[in-house]
Formats: C-alpha cells, sequence, structure tokens
C-alpha cells in the first residue's frame, strides 16, 4: 500500500502553547507535587509522524493535571520533524536526518556526530536521566493490536502488567540500528531501578490510536500513584476501564536487513502465527528468512526494508 493511501484520521494539536515549557528546555514542561514521590517523564513525538502522542500530551496538558506527589515532566521529542507533517504524504516526516529512537547510547550521544536529532536527544538527555519512570509515546505502521514494549527486565514486566492495558506486552532487546531512549542508562540496566515502558498504540493516524495512547498514559500514571483515578478518568476514553487478560510476546531475535533487497514472502502485517519451523518469511538478497520454530510470531513488520534497519522481530507468546 502507498503511503498515499493511508487515511489520516488524526488531525495534530497545535504546540507552540507549551515551546517555552518551564524547564529552560524548550517544549517541555514539568511540575513538581509538595509530597515527595517518583519522577515520571511521558514523552511523545519521538517520531515526527507519530501524532497521538501529542494528541495525548496536549490532552493531559489542557486538562491542566497535576501530579499529587514527585515530579511529572511531559516531552515533545522531534518537534522539528513534527513542523513538518503533511497529511499528504505522512510518513515523510519520522524524522530530520536521522532516526531519534536509535541515538541513545552514551557513545553516540557524547560523540562528535552532529544531526537535527542528535542535538535535540543532547537536550533530552537530562530529563531522561533523572527520571526513574518513563513512558514513551509511539504508533505503528500498520493496523495491528497494540503492543506495549517492556524489553527484557522483569521490572518494565512487572509495570506493564500493572498498567493493564494493551492486551499484548512485547518482550525484545532493540535494534542493531542503534538503542531507543527507553533502554537508555539505567532503564536498561538490570542493577537499577529505572523503569521503562513504550507503547506503539496503533496504526499511526487511526482515530484509535489517540485513544490508546491517552489511557495508556492515564493508567501508567495511575499505576505509579502521581495521579488517582478520580483526577483524570474524564480525560479517558473506551479503553481506560478494560481489563484484558494480558498476553506476553518474548521476542528471541530482530531480523536486520543485510543486503540491497528485501522483500517478505507474504503480506504480512504482524502478529501473523506461522505453525511450522522453517516456514519462509522472506528474502535478504539471496539468503532466506525462515521461521525458527513452531508458532513464530511475525512482529512489527517494517515497511522501510533498508540495509542495516530490522524488518522483522521474530518471538513466540509464552505463559
Amino acid at each position: 500500500m502507498s503511503d498515499l493511501q493511508y487515511r489520516v484520521e488524526l488531525t495534530p494539536p497545535d504546540i507552540e502553547a507549551y515551546r517555552a515549557g518551564n524547564t529552560g528546555t524548550e517544549y517541555v514542561t514539568s511540575f513538581v507535587a509538595d509530597a515527595p514521590g517518583p519522577h515520571v517523564l511521558v514523552m511523545g513525538l519521538t517520531h515526527g509522524n507519530e501524532i497521538c502522542g501529542a494528541i495525548a500530551l496536549d490532552r493531559l496538558l489542557r486538562a491542566g493535571v497535576r501530579p499529587r506527589c514527585g515530579r511529572l515532566t511531559l516531552a515533545f521529542n522531534n518537534v522539528a520533524a513534527y513542523r513538518q507533517f503533511d497529511p499528504r504524504y505522512p510518513i515523510a516526516s519520522r524524522y530530520i536526518d536521522e532516526d531519534f529512537n536509535r541515538l541513545w547510547s552514551p557513545a553516540t550521544l557524547d560523540g562528535p556526530g552532529r544531526s537535527a536529532e542528535l542535538e535535540r536527544a543532547r537536550a533530552l538527555r537530562p530529563f531522561v536521566e533523572a527520571a526513574d519512570f518513563l513512558l514513551d509515546l509511539h504508533s505503528m505502521q500498520y493496523a495491528t493490536a497494540p503492543l506495549m514494549l517492556a524489553g527484557l527486565l522483569p521490572r518494565s514486566r512487572t509495570l506493564a502488567r500493572r498498567v493493564g492495558i494493551p492486551e499484548l506486552i512485547m518482550c525484545d532487546a532493540g535494534h542493531a540500528a542503534g538503542p531507543r531512549v527507553r533502554d537508555y542508562g539505567g532503564f536498561g540496566n538490570p542493577a537499577a531501578a529505572q523503569t521503562a515502558l513504550l507503547i506503539e498504540a496503533g496504526q499511526h493516524w487511526e482515530r484509535r490510536a489517540a485513544e490508546v495512547a491517552t489511557d495508556v498514559m492515564l493508567r501508567f500514571l495511575i499505576a505509579l500513584d502521581v495521579v488517582t483515578c478520580d483526577a483524570v478518568a474524564a480525560l479517558g476514553g473506551p479503553d481506560f476501564a478494560a481489563e484484558p487478560r494480558q498476553r506476553v510476546i518474548e521476542v528471541t531475535e530482530a531480523v536486520t536487513i543485510s543486503s540491497d533487497h528485501f522483500e517478505f514472502a507474504g503480506d504480512f502485517r504482524g502478529l501473523e502465527v506461522l505453525p511450522e519451523r522453517g516456514a519462509l518469511i522472506g528474502r535478504d538478497g539471496a539468503r532466506e528468512v525462515r521461521a525458527p520454530y513452531d508458532n513464530c510470531v511475525l512482529v512489527m513488520p517494517s515497511r522501510r526494508l533498508v540495509r542495516g534497519q530490522t524488518a522483522v522481530r521474530l518471538g513466540r507468546y509464552v505463559e
């Protein structure tokens, strides 16, 4: 399907009112309660065309929600790319120079590189390092069920279950192209206490993605006792009170493209289960990519089939 065929159901909010913020860094706003508590960071627009995160943050800010304890920081990440969003070709504004969500290692952040995304990541780094809990709001290329990306650490999976939605929790190690903000520093350290989640709220521009992003954000804040249910219930949508039986997908490998031509063997959209080991998934140049075990789940197959990027993640449902 061409990107031009996507139906854009969401209207990107005007976030200019949040430019100044109150932290000295543009588009970052922080509120501190009188009572002690954790520092909770919620981020949107890690990719400039994933506008459900901007909508969720805008709703929270417009409602005047404040933390009952600790600190709540709200950040719009790749605003430069967001400014270029055009519903006629919505995929074009994912980033300006490079993927903001592949830069989160000290070697990259401290290195000599220069790009619009690196400069923004360096500006946001102190907030990420200071946070005890992080939620990063994302959306997906295909209209599949929402996924909570909880990483490999047990504490992240536990928090995902406390949030309670969505139904599917995915545990993975990330991408060969570079680490995500969700995995940076203490968030990816088994010996630390910082805990992060990343929600893939649905197809990028479907109305439901904004509803899921908002509901997950609210449930995340409630799970951490930063806000009360009564204080934010009016902002919630159809999933706010949902109690699904959550299931976990453990990702065993990410298929990284090694050639200049990758093609899938079928019209995979995500969450297909290949019942037999050896089933053909795709071809990476001359190399065949096949299911490594029975009941292999295809997670988030990409349409950006470029050398060095992730084509698809392979996993299985676990108890």
